[in-house]
C-alpha cells in the first residue's frame, strides 16, 4: 500500500518464488507499484519496474517482456543494497516478434504503445479529462458561495471556456492533453494539474493521472493540493511585500536591519543590505545553508541568519538565495505587524478567495494532497502534507522561501490577477464562463496597481534574469522558447511552475510532485518546456515567433 512504510509480499507468493529458484527455473519480477519491491524477493533473476498498473504501463511491460519493444531505461533511484541509480539492462527488440506483432494488424499509438485493432469492441470508458454531462454539475452556486463538493472531484473544471473565443486552437490543446498523459506514462510524475488562460478566460483547468504511483490513489483534479516549494517566494513573500509597499508600510530601499534588528550582527556589511537587494538575490547572502541539520524552530533560524557572514559585498553579484527569502519573511512580519502566514492570508489569499492556499495543510486535506518524496534517511517516511524543503520543515513549516501548498484552481485565480495587471473580475462559478473562481467574488477586485506591478515584474538589469522576486525567461528557460522576453514566472523544486506573458496575454500554472518517490527524477525539466511551447503554439490569432536566444540574463531551469 502506498504510504504504508514497508514493502511486503504474501507468504504464499514468496514460497512459490523460492520453489522456482530451488528448481532452477528462471524468475523475472515485475513491479507495478512500489519500486522497492525487489527487497522482498531478492532471489528474482530479473527485475522490471513499471511504476504503476495503469493499462499503458501494463501494455508497455508486456511488450518489453515479450521482446516486442527494446529495453534501455536506467533506474532513477537506488534500491539498496541490490542496485544503484543508473543501473539497467540494454536489450534490443526481437525482430521476429516485432514483425509478427505488426503482421497481426496491431497498431502503435503516438507513444509507441500497443493498442487493440480498431474493429475490436471494447466497453466504453470515461477517460480522465473527458467532460461530464452538465446534469452532473448541479446548478451553479451563487456569488460568494463556497465551491460545491461535487465539483472538487472533477478532473476537468466546468469553468473552462471555448479556446476559440480567445484565439486558441482546441485541437492543439487536446494534443497537449495527450502529451501530458504520455509524459505521466513515461514517469515524469504520478500526476499533473494544469491551468491555462488567455486574456480573461480560462481554457484549461484539469488534472491528469493520480496523486501517487499506486493506481488506487486518488485522481488528480484542479483541487489537488501540491507542495509549491519555491513558488512560495513569489506567490506569498513577494506578493505580500508588494501590497505593503503600495500602502506605504515599507520601502524597497529600506535597510533590512530596520525591520530585522541585529541582522548585521555577524557581518557589518549586512547593514547596507536593502529589501530590494533581497528581492533581486544580490544581497551577498549565501544561496543555502543546511540549518536543518542542527536547528529547529523559527527563533533558532533567526539567530543563525543574524550570525551569518556575507559571501560577497551587497550588489556585487546575483546569486539565487533561499536564505534571502527566509529573511524576507521576517521583514514581512515586522512591516505587516502580524505573523508571516497571517499577513499573507489577510492581504493576498483571503481577498482573492483562495481557501486551499496555505502553510501546513491540516490532516483533513490529506485525501486530496499529493505526496512528495519517500525519504528513507531523514524523516524516514513518505511525505504527505508536510513541506518537502528541509529548512522550511525544521523552521516549523512556515518560511519565506518554501512551505506553501495550493491547487491549480486557486493559483488560476492569482495568475489571472497578475496577468490582468493586478485586478480580477467578479465570479459566480458559471460553467463555461472561463472565469477562475473558487470562492465567489461579487464585484471586480483590484489588489495591485498595474504600473507598479509592471515595474516589479520587469528584469532589473541586463546581466541577470531576475526581477523583484520574479524570474524572466532566458537561455533554456522553463518557460520554453516562445514565451516573450516580457514574461515573468518562477519554478519550484517539487516540479511546480507559474509563467505569465503580458505580450501574448497568456498564463500557465503547472503543478507536479516529480520528487515522488525521489528527487533524482529530472524528467520535469524538458516536460515543462514542452508544455509551455505547446500552449504558445496553440495561439492562432497572431504570429508567435521564438524568443531571441541571445536575450541577456542567466539561463537554465531546475
Amino acid at each position: 500500500r502506498a504510504g504504508a512504510g514497508s514493502v511486503a509480499l504474501p507468504p504464499e507468493l514468496r514460497e512459490f518464488a523460492a520453489s522456482l529458484e530451488a528448481g532452477g527455473i528462471p524468475l523475472a519480477l515485475l513491479s507495478f507499484g512500489n519500486p522497492y519491491l525487489l527487497n522482498a524477493l531478492p532471489e528474482a533473476g530479473s527485475y522490471l519496474v513499471a511504476w504503476g498498473d495503469r493499462e499503458v504501463s501494463q501494455r508497455a511491460a508486456a511488450r518489453a517482456v515479450a521482446g516486442a519493444a527494446p529495453i534501455g531505461a536506467r533506474l532513477p533511484i537506488s534500491i539498496p543494497p541490490l542496485h544503484q541509480r543508473g543501473e539497467g539492462i540494454t536489450r534490443p527488440a526481437d525482430p521476429v516478434i516485432a514483425a509478427r506483432e505488426l503482421r497481426r494488424g496491431d497498431a502503435l499509438d503516438e507513444a509507441g504503445l500497443l493498442r487493440r485493432d480498431e474493429d475490436e469492441e471494447e466497453p466504453p470508458e470515461v477517460e480522465p479529462g473527458d467532460p461530464l454531462p452538465p446534469a452532473d454539475l448541479g446548478p451553479p452556486p451563487a456569488a460568494g458561495a463556497p465551491l460545491p463538493l461535487d465539483w472538487l472531484g472533477l478532473v476537468r473544471s466546468p469553468l473552462e471556456a471555448d479556446p476559440a473565443g480567445v484565439g486558441m486552437d482546441a485541437g492543439a490543446l487536446e494534443a497537449l492533453d495527450r502529451y501530458i498523459e504520455r509524459a505521466i506514462a513515461d514517469s515524469v510524475a504520478p500526476g499533473v494539474a494544469l491551468a491555462v488562460g488567455r486574456g480573461d478566460r480560462l481554457v484549461r483547468l484539469r488534472g491528469y493521472g493520480h496523486t501517487d504511483w499506486d493506481p488506487a490513489s486518488p485522481l488528480v483534479t484542479p483541487h489537488t493540493l501540491y507542495d509549491l516549494a519555491s513558488l512560495t517566494k513569489v506567490l506569498a513573500t513577494t506578493t505580500a511585500l508588494k501590497t505593503l509597499e503600495e500602502i506605504g508600510w515599507i520601502d524597497l530601499d529600506d535597510p533590512v536591519v530596520r525591520w530585522f534588528p541585529d541582522f548585521d550582527r555577524g557581518d557589518p556589511r549586512k547593514a547596507g543590505v536593502t529589501v530590494r537587494d533581497l528581492l533581486l538575490h544580490r544581497s551577498g547572502l549565501p544561496a543555502w545553508r543546511p540549518f536543518h541539520a542542527e536547528l529547529e524552530g523559527d527563533e533558532a533560524f533567526r539567530e543563525a541568519v543574524r550570525d551569518l557572514s556575507l559571501e560577497r559585498d551587497p550588489g556585487e553579484a546575483t546569486v539565487y538565495s533561499d536564505v534571502g527569502f527566509l529573511t524576507l519573511a521576517w521583514v514581512v512580519e515586522a512591516a505587516g505587524r502580524d505573523r508571516f502566514e497571517r499577513v499573507v492570508e489577510s492581504r493576498v489569499f483571503a481577498p482573492l478567495g483562495m481557501p486551499d492556499t496555505r502553510f501546513n495543510p491540516p490532516e483533513t486535506l490529506r485525501p486530496r494532497t499529493a505526496p512528495t518524496e519517500l525519504d528513507p534517511e531523514g524523516r524516514q517516511r513518505h511525505m504527505y502534507g508536510e513541506v518537502h524543503d528541509e529548512n522550511a520543515y525544521a523552521a516549523g513549516g512556515v518560511a519565506g522561501h518554501a512551505g506553501l501548498f495550493s491547487t491549480a484552481a486557486d493559483l488560476a485565480v492569482l495568475a489571472r490577477l497578475l496577468a490582468g495587471g493586478g485586478a480580477i473580475e467578479r465570479c459566480a462559478h458559471e460553467p463555461s464562463s472561463g472565469v477562475p473562481c473558487v470562492q465567489g467574488r461579487t464585484g471586480e477586485l483590484r489588489l495591485l496597481e498595474a504600473d507598479r506591478l509592471a515595474r516589479w515584474t520587469r528584469r532589473a538589469a541586463p546581466e541577470s534574469s531576475r526581477a523583484l522576486g520574479w524570474d524572466t525567461p532566458s537561455g533554456r528557460s522553463s518557460a520554453g522558447d516562445y514565451f516573450s522576453a516580457s514574461s515573468f514566472g518562477h519554478t519550484g523544486f517539487t516540479g511546480t511552475s507559474i509563467w505569465i506573458d503580458p505580450e501574448l496575454d497568456l498564463w500557465v500554472v503547472i503543478l507536479t510532485n516529480r520528487v515522488n518517490p525521489t528527487r533524482e527524477n529530472t524528467r520535469h525539466i524538458p516536460f515543462r518546456r514542452a508544455v509551455h511551447d505547446a500552449v504558445a503554439g496553440a495561439i492562432v490569432d497572431r504570429p508567435v515567433p521564438p524568443r531571441d536566444p541571445a536575450s541577456p540574463g542567466g539561463g537554465g531551469d531546475r
